[in-house]
């Protein structure tokens, strides 16, 4: 399969660059895979989907504003992975002024570059831990346009964050609400989303293309929970990858469980633990595109999006969402 197997075309303008001022007023397009159309409804029907025996699973990962800028303001610094308080692997811009042995001012602390990686992130000690709720930001996605803003400290949250650690917030849980959650039988995941959110597939063959690995923890209540439920709903793609990576490595079954998941799944792929998945809408030729397609099938997805675009649905981490049945 070529990455160009999985392109359309979306006009700018349906690119949500903020979030609407209530989370659950999302519009939701329906997609049965059963009679393979679609329907389009508003996110707030979700539970008239659900049967009694469901259960959604939602990542509870919270997002560290994890860039920063030099004092001067002439780099930019992206935490990938803190080694420790002082000592944090990183993405730089520009690279040609992160040389080893290199320094960058933020706040009260210099960061001396001691190592560059293979794939060009750099290994930057710090003389004293930097305080990030003063200089750090959120590392939006790039699509959006814009630079972050106070009220995306919340807004870029779900309800249920918890577990510090990730990058990119699992966008799928930020339309619910506390009372809304509430309501609904769920249990929690922690998958860390990390650097790899933002990485175009630069392969031709997508069998080709490395994913990079991120951080998970499915609790022991968790696995028992969805060992029993009838169907298991995940709420966001980070959800299905982290349960599938366990079922993966446990023949199929969903265990207690914690590690690294580098997961890449595609059409072909063999779904062992999720019965149906809310997400939003995704990025041309990404990752989840060819996630989403394995799921539901690519002329499926393909025909949904068209008509998402079609009624003018919003696009990617503010947008609207899909359930997939």
């Amino acid at each position: 399969m070529l990455t160009t197997d999985f392109d359309y075309h979306l006009p700018p303008e349906l690119i949500a660059s903020e979030p609407l001022p209530e989370r659950s007023a999302s519009r939701m397009l329906i997609v049965h895979r059963d009679r393979g159309v679609v329907e389009h409804r508003s996110f707030k029907d979700l539970p008239s989907f659900l049967t009694p025996t469901d259960l959604l699973v939602l990542n509870n990962t919270r997002v560290v504003p994890a860039r920063f800028f030099s004092n001067d303001g002439t780099r930019e610094v992206l935490r990938v992975e803190p080694l420790s308080p002082t000592l944090w692997r990183c993405m730089v811009k520009p690279g040609k002024r992160f040389r080893i042995g290199h320094t960058v001012e933020i706040g009260d602390s210099t960061g001396t570059v001691r190592e560059i990686l293979e794939n060009g992130d750099r290994v930057i000690e710090w003389s004293s831990p930097v305080d990030e709720n003063k200089h750090g930001h959120l590392a939006l996605p790039h699509y959006m346009g814009r630079e972050d803003q106070p009220q995306d400290r919340e807004r870029y949250q779900t309800v249920f964050s918890k577990a510090e650690g990730a990058i990119a917030a699992p966008t799928a849980g930020l339309h619910f609400t506390p009372e809304m959650l509430a309501k609904l039988p769920h249990s929690f995941v922690t998958l860390h989303v990390g650097v790899g959110t933002f990485q175009p597939v630069k392969v031709d063959k997508i069998e080709e293309h490395q994913m990079h690995s991120e951080r998970y923890i499915v609790s022991p209540e968790t696995a028992e929970r969805v060992q029993q439920a009838g169907r298991v709903v995940a709420v966001g793609t980070t959800a299905m990858r982290t349960l599938e990576t366990v079922a993966r490595d446990h023949d199929g079954t969903i265990v207690p469980a914690s590690g690294s998941t580098d997961i890449f799944i595609y059409p072909g792929f063999e779904f062992r633990a999720v019965g149906a998945l809310l997400t939003n809408f995704h990025l041309p030729k990404s990752t989840l595109m060819m996630l989403v397609s394995a799921f539901a099938g690519k002329d499926l997805i393909m025909h949904a999006y068209q008509e998402a675009i079609r009624e003018r649905y919003r696009f990617f981490s503010y947008g609207d969402c899909m359930l997939i049945l």
